[in-house]
């Protein structure tokens, strides 16, 4: 896998990219906040707690307000995995589907152990928080996805069948690599979606993601960016439910007041990426804002967290982190690990010659991102 020459960053350029990584991540986090209280309830029940307009602010969830899910906690080793495979570009050894997988597994190791394994010389600072050791509904399929050293790939995949957002959900990160074309960040999307769900639908709403979510965070447009995802999947095996998706998403803006029986007609109720993908978007091209953007994702039948989760990385990679909720920013669980796993994953992506090279075996950089 190749990547275009390095970028050259002036000041502001890296400012603006920075606070589009903190807003992708941040976002993401905090609708997956929201969306967490909904879990097990529909939208009848949801408007009969909280009023007509249903889930419009935080709330209890797992024991506090502002707590996230295994989409949040995934999503941070997404970008784990993402350094390290630039740190360990200085030793030769290129892979980042190997790195992104590692790190998932680290994840994994959150999932079943009661707390960091010091022991460990891959550990690194993110996996060493405390916090991240607890379980918060996973999909089935990442469980079992990582529950072994194998690698999926898109040829092998692992769980055939598996066609729920789980892996959807971890993806938006990739589109954050902004040095690289578009084609390559669907291509190492998806052969990341495929170690752990291997329905076609499934791996290909995750490359779409990080092509609508590379495309924001480059400085453009939602229906820009989601013309290039269906360009990058047409030629794919099994693209159709997604690409069409893709499309259902463009034309519902087109049809009326955003309401919830709209996300819920694109397949927000359902546990379908494409679905997820479909409403999420919709989600974040109606939103007057991006608190109104994600009170509609929360609210309906399905998985509140994954449409939540979804709209929140989309609408804070186009804005910014400036245009989230303070409010629900403060009540943030993880709230400075995601800071300043944003921060870092900024500093590598626009000075990562600075930070580390070949020679340097046991740098400051090195003890955070481990190149074992």
């Amino acid at each position: 896998m190749t990547t275009t020459a390095a970028a050259v960053w002036g000041r502001t350029e890296q400012q603006d990219f920075r606070s589009r990584v903190r807003g992708c991540l941040l976002g993401g986090a905090v609708g997956d906040a929201l969306g967490a209280a909904a879990a097990g309830r529909g939208l009848a029940a949801l408007r009969e707690a909280h009023g007509p307009e249903g889930l419009t602010d935080l709330a209890p969830a797992y024991g506090r307000r502002g707590a996230v899910t295994a989409a949040t906690q995934m999503s941070l080793f997404t970008v784990d995995g993402l350094i390290r495979a630039q740190v360990r570009r200085d030793t030769g050894a290129w892979h980042p589907p190997t790195d992104v997988h590692r790190a998932h597994l680290r994840w994994a190791a959150t999932q079943r152990d009661w707390g960091p394994d010091e022991r460990r010389a891959d550990l690194g600072w993110l996996a060493r928080q405390e916090w991240l050791y607890a379980r918060r509904d996973p999909a089935r399929a990442c469980l079992t996805g990582f529950g072994d050293e194998i690698l999926g790939t898109p040829e092998r995949p692992k769980n055939p069948q598996a066609a729920d957002s789980g892996a959807l959900v971890r993806s938006a990160p990739f589109g954050l690599l902004v040095g690289w074309e578009p084609q390559l960040v669907c291509q190492l999307a998806v052969e990341c979606a495929a170690q752990t769900h291997g329905a076609p639908a499934a791996y290909l709403a995750a490359g779409a993601l990080a092509v609508v979510v590379h495309g924001l965070a480059r400085g453009g447009g939602i229906e820009a960016a989601v013309r290039v995802a269906v360009e990058q999947l047409a030629p794919r095996p099994g693209h159709e439910p997604v690409t069409g998706a893709l499309e259902a998403a463009l034309a519902a803006v087109r049809q009326g007041v955003p309401d919830a029986e709209r996300v819920t007609a694109l397949g927000a109720a359902e546990d379908r990426a494409e679905g997820q993908l479909a409403a999420a978007l919709y989600c974040a091209l109606v939103g007057e804002d991006i608190r109104h953007g994600l009170r509609l994702a929360v609210n309906h039948d399905g998985p509140s967290a994954a449409t939540g989760t979804l709209t929140g990385a989309l609408l804070g990679a186009l804005h910014g982190e400036t245009a989230l909720p303070p409010a629900w920013v403060a009540e943030l669980e993880g709230r400075s690990t995601v800071l300043e796993l944003a921060d870092d994953f900024a500093m590598e992506m626009t000075q990562g010659a600075a930070l580390h090279g070949p020679a340097d075996l046991a740098s400051g950089w090195l003890s955070r991102y481990p190149r074992a």
